[in-house]
């Protein structure tokens, strides 16, 4: 019974294995593609974006705006490539890709999924 309680205390006097999560961010490339930004009030809801998806990751859903109800885009970024091509067709430039990468953590692959509250 001894020994085990000394293993432990010998653990806890040693220094840690993980590192803590850095305080400052890591400078990243300018090619770097992040998580999506949705300009809700630019968007034309054409579905280009759905259209020129490689994976299908992005559907149109309907929200309500403060004009009535319109559809935009949800991303479902478990699935996306971040092929860029959905901003690059993006007739009005409302759909972008930013530089953040903390949002790709998730417990549940349903929190990847985006709609387009989520996307401003």
């Amino acid at each position: 019974m001894i020994k085990p309680i000394s293993k432990v205390i010998k653990a806890l006097a040693e220094e840690r294995f993980t590192t803590e999560f850095p305080e400052e961010k890591e400078s990243l490339p300018d090619s770097y593609r992040g998580m999506f930004r949705l300009d809700r009030d630019t968007c034309i809801s054409c579905s280009a974006c759905e259209r020129i998806c490689p994976n299908k990751t992005i559907t149109m859903v309907g929200i309500i705006t403060d004009r009535g109800e319109k559809v935009m885009p949800q991303i479902g970024i478990e699935r996306c490539l971040f092929c860029a091509l959905c901003a690059e067709v993006c007739p009005p430039k409302c759909l972008t890709l930013g530089k953040e990468y903390e949002v790709f953590v998730a417990y549940d692959k349903r929190d990847l999924i985006k709609r387009p509250e989520e996307l401003e």
